[in-house]
C-alpha cells in the first residue's frame, strides 16, 4: 500500500514529521517497507539561466548554450526545441546522477564541442512523462536548489511516498483514511471529519440494475447512477501527481477518480460508458463459456457459477475484478454509469485465481471492504465527477441492501493484563477503541463493545484486546521474570525421553555421524518400501506429489539424502537423524526413532591399506554405544526377524527377550537401495529410545563398579552342528548354561565340509568364566563345561567335535 505524506494529511491533522509517522506506523503493525524521498534524488540539481544560445556548427538540431550557474557560466549543448536565450532552466552539472536516464553526467564532446552539463526535462527527473523540451521555470534564482524551488511552487512533486505492508487482517488499512484513523487513535494527530452529503438526482436513471436470486450471496448490494454531459479530459494536476507517485498511470479524469477512491477510501468503483450499455445491468452467474475482453485487452472465458455484470448483449464486466473494454470510458464519453457494489470475499478470490487476474479491485474485495460504505462511496465519487467533469446526475438505483454486520463482544478490561501483560487503565482502553471507530458501553470492568462495519477481522474479545495493546504500543511492555513456586534450584523439566533424545543425538554426533533433518512427508513409493504408504498416513492437501504421506521410518529421508550426496561425488557417508515417525494418522500414533546410516569406506585412501568397506559390525558397535549411553542394559539378545527392508542374512535385532526390541542393525536390502537410487552396500541401525527400560534408581549417580580380583578362566569348545544352525543360537545356549558365572561367549572359528560331511559345519566358541567369591576348582570348571555341552546339544543338536 503506497500513499504520499500530503495525501495522508488530507485525512490527518498532525504536526508530526515524516520519521515520527513512519516509526509509529511500524509500531502499530503497519510495517513501513520503504520511504521514497523524491526530494533527495533531486538534491543536486540547481537553477540556471540561459544567457546565450547559438546553432551548433555541425548539427542542425543542437544548440550551444551559455548557461549561468552558481559556478559561473557553463557551456552546455542541448537538443531540446525550446532551448533559447533568456529562459530559466534546471541544470545537472558534471557528477550529478540523473534518475530518469540512469546516467551520471560528465564532461564530454558533442560533434567536436565540449559540453559541461545538461539541462533537464521533467521525464529525465522522473517528475512526469513530459519530455518534449527542457523545463522552463517562471522564476528562480541562479544557483538555488531545484528541490527548494519545488517545495514552494509545486510541493506535490517532492512529496515523500510511504509504502507499508498490509497483513490479511487489516483490510481497513488499504485506504489512506484507515491509516490516518490508526495514527489519530495513537495520538499522532486528529482525524479530520468526513461528511458525505447525498447528491440529489435530477432525473430517473435510464439504466436500471438487478441481482438474480441465486447471486445475492455473492453480491448482496449493487448501486449506481447515470451522469449525463460529462467532459472526460485530463484529470487535474494534483490528482495526476498522486496517482503517479504511487505507481499508477493517469488515464483520464473518470478513470483516475475511480483509482483515487480505491486508494483513498478502500472503495473500488467502476465507470461504464452509459451510451455503450444496451438496456439494463444485471448481476448473475455465468452459465459457462461466455467470453469478455477486459480493460487489460485480454480475453477471458467465464466458468460456470462465476459472477457477471451483463447488459442485454452479454457480459460487460467481470464482477468485482475488472471491467470490460466494450463499455469502457474514452475521451469521447459524455454519459456515464458509476457502479458501487459489495462482493463476497470468497467468490471474488476464487474468480480472480481461476481467471488469473490481479487487479486493485480484486485485491481489496477479496480482503473485504466496508459494506456500509457502498452508497456513501457512490455519493463521494459522484461529487468528484461533477466537480472535475461536470454533468447532471440521475437518482441512485440499487438492488439488494447493505449487509448487516453490526455485532458486539464483551470485553473484560482486566483481560489485557492476562493476555498481553500490560496494565492499561479502563479509560484509556475506551479511548483507544472509540478513536478506532468502536463504541463501548457498560459499568465496572466489563464492557460491551460494538465493532465498526469496516473491521470484519474483529471476531472476539481477544481481537479487542489486541487493538487496545496495539494502540498502547507493545514497546511499553516490560519484561518480568516468571514467578517461581518455591526458592532454590528448580526441578528438572525435561522428561526421561527428552533426556534420552538429547543424549542419543550427542552420542551419534560424537561417533562421527552428520545429523540430517529431513521432511516428515515422503512419497508413497518410498513409504511402501518401509511398511507405510496406506491411506491412514496420506495427507489431504500435500505440498507436492513427493510429499504425499507421513514417513513410517527415518531411513527413507536418509537414503534420499545419501542419493543426492552420491550424485555429487560424496561416496563415503555417515548420516543420522532423530525424529518422529508415524504408524497412523491419529494423535499419538507416532513414536521416536534414532537412525544411523553408513555407506562407503571407513576412511580416506592411505598407503598402509587401513581403509576398508563398512560392515554390519560397524553399525552394531555404534548401535550398542548409543543404547549404552541412554541407559540400556548391558546384557541383551541378538535375534533375527526384522522387517523385509533389512538383508535377511545380515542383520540383527537387539532385544530384551523375544518381544522387547530395542533396536535393529544390519545391511539394507539391495532391492530397497535400487529403488532409492543408492549405490551400496549400505549399513544402518535404528533404535527405539522409548523402549529402553527406565532405571529403578532415580538418582544421578552411577551404581558401584563390580570388579573381581579372581582369575578368569577361558575354555574353548568346537561343536558340530547342521549347516542351517545359526551361530547366534549356539552362543545364546552356551551363555544360558550359567548366567552368573559365564561372562562372555564369542565365536572364533567356523569350518564347513571336509571330514564333517555334507550339510554339517563346526562352530568354535570361547567361553569366559569369571568367579566372584572364590577361585574355581577343576571339578567346578568341568561341571560348567558339561552344562554348556548339554545346553548347546538341546538347543542346536550339536555335539563336541572329536
Amino acid at each position: 500500500m503506497k500513499f504520499t505524506l500530503s495525501w495522508l494529511k488530507d485525512h490527518l491533522e498532525t504536526e508530526a514529521d515524516l520519521d515520527e509517522i513512519t516509526e509509529t506506523l511500524t509500531d502499530l503493525g503497519l510495517e513501513v517497507e520503504g520511504v521514497e524521498d523524491r526530494a533527495g534524488r533531486l538534491g543536486d540539481f540547481t537553477i540556471g539561466k540561459v544567457i546565450r544560445a547559438e546553432q551548433h556548427p555541425d548539427a542542425d538540431r543542437l544548440r550551444v548554450c551559455q548557461v549561468e550557474t552558481d559556478e559561473g557560466v557553463k557551456q552546455i549543448i542541448c537538443g531540446a526545441p525550446n532551448a533559447r536565450e533568456g529562459i530559466t532552466v534546471v541544470v545537472a552539472k558534471p557528477g550529478v546522477y540523473v534518475p530518469g536516464i540512469d546516467t551520471t553526467i560528465g564532461i564530454g564532446k558533442i560533434r567536436g564541442i565540449e559540453s559541461h552539463g545538461m539541462m533537464a526535462s521533467e521525464r529525465e527527473m522522473e517528475l512526469s512523462e513530459e519530455h518534449d523540451g527542457i523545463i522552463e521555470l517562471p522564476s528562480g534564482d541562479v544557483g538555488q536548489r531545484f528541490v527548494d524551488w519545488l517545495a514552494v511552487h509545486d510541493p506535490a512533486k517532492v512529496d515523500p511516498v510511504i509504502q507499508i505492508a498490509i497483513t490479511p487482517n487489516r483490510q481497513d488499512a488499504l485506504g489512506v483514511r484507515g491509516i490516518a484513523r490508526d495514527l489519530a487513535a495513537r495520538g499522532l494527530g486528529t482525524l479530520k471529519p468526513q461528511e458525505i452529503a447525498p447528491v440529489p438526482g435530477a432525473f430517473d436513471s435510464p439504466v436500471k440494475v438487478a441481482i438474480d436470486d441465486d447471486t445475492r450471496t455473492g453480491c448482496p448490494h449493487f448501486a449506481g447512477r447515470v451522469i449525463r454531459g460529462v467532459t472526460n479530459g485530463l484529470s487535474p494536476q494534483w490528482l495526476q501527481d498522486r496517482l503517479r507517485a504511487i505507481g499508477l498511470r493517469p488515464i483520464s479524469a473518470l478513470v483516475d477518480i475511480t483509482n483515487f477512491f480505491t486508494y483513498d477510501q478502500n472503495r473500488p468503483l467502476h465507470v461504464f460508458d452509459a451510451d455503450k450499455v444496451a438496456g439494463d445491468l444485471r448481476v448473475h452467474r455465468a452459465r459457462g463459456g461466455e467470453t469478455i475482453m477486459a480493460l487489460d485487452d485480454k480475453n477471458y472465458t467465464f466458468q460456470t457459477g462465476q459472477m457477471v455484470i451483463a447488459d442485454d448483449t452479454g457480459p460487460e464486466s467481470i464482477a468485482g475484478v475488472m471491467g470490460g473494454a466494450a463499455t469502457g470510458c474514452t475521451e469521447a464519453t459524455v454519459n456515464v454509469f458509476i457502479e458501487s457494489a459489495y462482493w463476497d470475499v470468497i467468490e471474488i478470490a476464487e474468480t480472480g485465481r481461476a481467471l488469473k487476474i490481479n487487479s486493485d479491485a480484486r485485491y481489496r474485495f477479496e480482503r473485504g471492504v466496508d459494506p456500509e460504505f457502498t452508497l456513501p462511496g457512490l455519493e463521494a465519487a459522484t461529487r468528484m465527477v461533477l466537480d472535475l467533469c461536470g454533468g447532471t446526475p440521475s437518482h441512485v438505483v440499487e438492488a439488494g441492501a447493505p449487509l448487516q454486520t453490526a455485532r458486539s463482544y464483551t470485553l473484560d478490561t482486566a483481560r489485557v493484563v492476562s493476555l498481553v501483560g500490560m496494565e492499561i487503565p479502563k479509560d484509556d482502553q475506551i479511548r483507544y477503541l472509540t478513536a478506532l471507530g468502536f463504541s463501548a458501553t457498560g459499568a465496572g470492568d466489563v464492557l460491551e463493545v460494538w465493532v465498526p462495519s469496516w473491521r470484519r477481522d474483529i471476531q472476539g474479545e481477544a481481537d479487542l484486546v489486541e487493538e487496545v495493546a496495539r494502540m498502547a504500543s507493545l514497546t511499553r511492555l516490560e519484561p518480568k521474570p516468571l514467578r517461581r513456586p518455591k526458592p532454590g534450584v528448580p526441578a528438572p523439566v525435561l522428561t526421561p525421553l527428552q533426556r534420552r533424545e538429547r543424549t542419543a543425538r550427542r552420542t551419534m554426533a560424537a561417533l562421527g555421524y552428520n545429523e540430517c533433518v529431513t521432511y516428515s512427508f515422503i512419497d508413497r513409493a518410498s513409504a511402501d518400501l518401509f511398511g507405510g504408504g496406506d491411506d491412514a498416513t496420506m495427507l489431504d492437501n500435500p505440498i507436492s506429489s513427493e510429499m504425499s504421506h507421513m514417513r513410517p521410518a527415518l531411513l527413507p529421508g536418509l537414503l534420499q539424502a545419501a542419493a543426492r550426496n552420491q550424485a555429487r561425488g560424496m561416496m563415503d557417508l555417515a548420516l543420522f537423524e532423530l525424529g518422529a515417525v508415524f504408524h497412523g494418522g491419529e494423535p499419538g500414533e507416532q513414536h521416536l526413532l534414532a537412525t544411523g546410516l553408513l555407506i562407503g569406506q571407513t576412511g580416506p585412501r592411505d598407503p598402509h591399506g587401513a581403509r576398508r568397506a563398512v560392515d554390519v559390525f560397524d553399525v552394531k558397535a555404534d548401535a550398542e554405544a548409543v543404547l549404552s549411553a541412554i541407559g540400556a542394559p548391558a546384557k541383551v539378545q541378538i535375534l533375527r526377524g526384522a522387517p523385509d527392508w533389512w538383508h535377511p542374512g545380515r542383520h540383527g535385532m537387539i532385544c530384551l527377550g523375544p518381544k522387547k526390541v530395542l533396536g535393529v542393525f544390519g545391511e539394507l536390502h539391495p532391492r530397497v537401495l535400487a529403488a532409492m537410487d543408492v549405490r551400496g552396500p549400505a549399513m544402518a541401525f535404528t533404535i527405539w529410545p522409548a523402549e529402553v527400560p527406565v532405571a529403578r534408581s532415580a538418582g544421578a549417580s552411577r551404581g558401584a563398579l563390580q570388579i573381581s580380583d579372581l582369575q578368569a578362566v577361558e575354555r574353548d569348545f568346537a561343536f558340530v552342528v547342521d549347516a542351517e544352525v545359526e551361530a547366534l543360537s549356539l552362543v545364546n545356549a552356551a551363555a544360558g548354561a550359567d548366567k552368573a558365572l559365564i561372562e562372555d561367549v564369542r565365536v572364533f572359528d567356523e569350518f564347513i565340509g571336509g571330514a564333517l560331511g555334507e550339510g554339517r559345519k563346526s562352530i568354535a566358541v570361547s567361553v569366559r568364566l569369571q568367579p566372584r567369591d572364590k577361585t574355581l576348582t577343576e571339578e567346578e570348571i568341568e561341571a560348567v563345561a558339561a552344562k554348556i555341552v548339554e545346553k548347546v546339544g538341546k538347543a542346536t543338536g550339536g555335539v563336541l567335535r572329536g
